[in-house]
């Protein structure tokens, strides 16, 4: 016998088809394609932003360094300033020339029977009005002194420039002139004529440059290496 099924149509248990309409199947795949462009689109809005604000942060920091660094510029001006003249002074003190020591030692050396009567000194040679060398003398390059004087008898001229050369710093002594005028008649010591025994009489007149180092030589205590020690008489240490 058939079964027969007596509850209602509206209660009676329903079972799959098995299969959906050709529209089912569109709609679910446009619902996927726009999650999918959705998910896309808040990925790539994301990452934007994130790059923007990556780019704003590392402005700040730029603007953050040039504003420290126009702040600290006056102590790179100070210190370069500070080498400069640092290196200025050491300069200074490396061409520095003791003309008190100078004075004092002329006082020492002069021989009794010889004395000045013009002193010219300058580190600068054309300064102290130095005349071209003459007799094969070498060329003046540094510091120098021209003594002009009177002598009463030539060895005291030698005597003299022996002396001279006992200085500290002094590296040559060059004669200039050395000659006496008598009655009109004049005799002289040096190839080089000009002076004509003014303002000393009988005497001898003479011109003697005295060349210094041009940078002040170490002196070791004892001598040695350092060069040998200048006396104490002259301004010297024990």
């Amino acid at each position: 016998m058939r079964p027969v099924n007596l509850l209602p149509g509206e209660l009676r248990p329903r079972s799959a088809a098995g299969a959906l309409s050709g529209s089912s199947y569109v709609l679910v795949g446009t619902l996927a394609a726009i999650l999918l462009l959705v998910g896309l689109y808040v990925f790539t809005a994301n990452k934007v932003t994130s790059r923007e604000n990556d780019t704003a942060e590392a402005l700040q920091q730029t603007k953050a360094a040039e504003a420290k660094i126009a702040a600290l510029g006056a102590y790179g001006d100070f210190a370069t300033v500070a080498q400069q003249r640092s290196a200025s002074v050491k300069q200074l003190a490396a061409g520095r020339f003791d003309w008190e020591r100078l004075t004092r030692e002329l006082a020492h050396v002069l021989p009794s029977n010889v004395w000045l009567t013009e002193v010219d000194a300058s580190v600068v040679p054309e300064a102290a009005g130095a005349t071209a060398p003459t007799g094969g003398q070498p060329e003046v390059t540094g510091p120098s002194a021209k003594l002009v004087g009177c002598a009463k008898h030539q060895p005291d001229v030698a005597k003299l420039m022996v002396r001279l050369r006992q200085m500290h710093r002094v590296n040559d002594v060059q004669l200039e002139e050395s000659s006496t005028s008598v009655d009109g008649s004049s005799s002289s010591g040096s190839p080089a004529g000009g002076l004509t025994g003014q303002g000393c009489g009988r005497a001898y007149s003479f011109e003697v440059t005295v060349v210094f180092d041009e940078t002040a030589p170490v002196v070791a205590p004892g001598g040695g290496a350092g060069g040998p020690r200048v006396p104490a008489r002259l301004g010297g240490g024990e």
